[in-house]
């Protein structure tokens, strides 16, 4: 593997970490909304 094919890879790994780590927290967000929505609702 060339070094110009590893910085590819390792930009790709990067930002798919990024996207999940994104979608991570818009579920833990999600999910402290609606228990929230809850508590406060009865």
């Amino acid at each position: 593997m060339t070094p110009e094919e590893r910085a590819a890879f390792d930009r790709r790994r990067r930002a798919r970490n990024w996207a999940i780590l994104a979608g991570l927290l818009a579920l833990v967000a999600l999910f402290y909304f609606i228990s929230v929505a809850r508590l406060t609702r009865g």
